[in-house]
C-alpha cells in the first residue's frame, strides 16, 4: 500500500492478520532476553528492537541496503581513534546527539534563569589536552588571518552564585582553515586546545581565536551521508568548553559567534540561543583586540534538574 505521499509502505504489523510479514517475529526477539536483564536495559532494547524492525518493514529494507548500512557502521568504527570519533559524527548529522542532549537537560533549560546550556561534545575532543596557566594562550601557532581574543569570566554555583574555585575548563577550537590540530599536520600538537583551572575567585582567562565556520570532514561515512541527502557540511563558528568540578555536575557546551554564518542551519543541529555570544572590542591589551566575558553556571551534584528549575 502507499502512504499520503504516494510512497509504498508495508502492510500492518503486530497482531494484524493482514500483516505481510511474520507478526510474531519482533516479540519473539524481545522475549529472548533472559531473566537477569535489568529493567532499564529491557525497556531500552525492547523499544529499540521494535523501532528497528518497524523501520525495516515500513521501508522494506533489502539485504543490499542493510549491508550498505553495516559497512558504513564498520567504516565509522575503523576511522575512529582517540583523536576523532567518526561514529559520534554520524550520529551528529542526524541530530541524535543534540536530541539526547535536549532530553537530558530539558527541565533545566525550561527554567527562567537556567544554568549554562549544554551542547554536544563533538568528535574532536581529546583527553590529553595540556594544562595551561590562567591568562595564557591556547594559540601555539597563529594563522595569518586569525583574530586573537581574550575569553574570561567566572565559574559560579548556579544556586548560590558563589564562585567555584579549582574548577577545570577544557577548551578547544578549529583553526581558521577549518581544521582541528589532529586533522592538520601544519599545526603543532594540541594547538588551540588546553585545560585551565579557576582561581580562588572562580575566575578563568585565556587567549584563543575568534572561531571560524568550517565543514565537518567529508572523508568518512558522515560526509558520505551528507552527500546522499543533499545537505551542506558547515558548522557555525564555535568554541568547545567542558567545565568540571568534583562537587558539580559536569557541563559540556559550545559557544557560538553571533556574527557567524550557519547559526540557523548548523549541520549537526547544536546551536542554542543562549549560547550565541558577541566578541567585543578590547582596549589596552597588546595580545588581543577583542574579548568575550562569559560566566559559567554549574549545578551542584546534589541538586536534581527539577530542583534547579524550581530555584530559578
Amino acid at each position: 500500500m502507499a502512504n499520503a505521499n504516494g510512497i509504498k509502505v508495508a502492510g500492518a504489523i503486530g497482531n494484524d492478520p493482514a500483516a505481510r510479514f511474520d507478526p510474531n517475529f519482533t516479540q519473539h526477539v524481545i522475549d529472548a532476553m533472559g531473566p537477569k536483564t535489568s529493567p532499564r536495559v529491557r525497556q531500552v532494547l525492547a523499544s529499540l528492537t521494535r523501532h528497528m524492525h518497524d523501520f525495516a518493514r515500513e521501508n522494506e529494507i533489502t539485504v543490499d541496503e542493510w549491508m550498505a548500512a553495516v559497512q558504513m557502521v564498520n567504516w565509522a568504527g575503523k576511522m575512529s581513534t582517540d583523536k576523532r570519533n567518526e561514529g559520534q559524527l554520524v550520529c551528529d548529522i542526524f541530530g541524535l546527539e543534540s536530541l539526547v542532549d535536549e532530553i537530558t537537560f530539558k527541565v533545566a533549560a525550561e527554567a527562567k534563569d537556567a544554568p549554562t546550556a549544554t551542547a554536544i561534545l563533538g568528535p574532536f575532543f581529546r583527553h590529553d589536552a595540556p594544562v595551561r596557566e590562567k591568562g595564557s594562550s591556547i594559540v601555539d601557532k597563529c594563522p595569518s588571518d586569525g583574530q586573537v581574543t581574550l575569553m574570561h569570566g567566572q565559574v559560579l554555583d548556579f544556586t548560590t552564585r558563589k564562585p567555584v574555585a579549582n574548577a577545570s575548563i577544557d577548551v578547544w577550537e578549529a583553526s581558521t582553515n577549518g581544521l582541528y590540530e589532529q586533522q592538520d599536520d601544519d599545526q603543532p600538537d594540541c594547538n588551540l586546545r588546553g585545560k585551565f583551572y579557576t582561581d580562588a575567585n572562580g575566575e578563568y582567562a585565556y587567549y584563543c581565536l575568534v572561531p571560524t565556520p568550517y565543514p565537518i570532514p567529508y572523508d568518512g561515512p558522515a560526509g558520505k551521508l551528507l552527500q546522499l541527502i543533499d545537505r551542506h557540511p558547515y558548522r557555525p563558528a564555535h568554541i568547545h568548553v567542558i567545565a568540571q568540578h568534583d562537587n558539580y555536575q559536569p557541563l559540556t557546551t559550545q559557544i557560538f559567534d553571533k556574527n557567524s554564518k550557519y547559526l540557523d542551519d548548523d549541520s549537526v543541529f547544536a546551536v542554542k540561543d543562549s549560547l550565541v555570544v558577541d566578541f567585543t572590542p578590547l582596549q589596552g591589551d597588546d595580545k588581543a583586540k577583542l574579548e568575550l566575558k562569559y560566566d559559567i553556571l554549574l549545578v551542584p551534584r546534589d541538586v536534581a534538574p527539577t530542583e534547579a528549575a524550581k530555584s530559578a
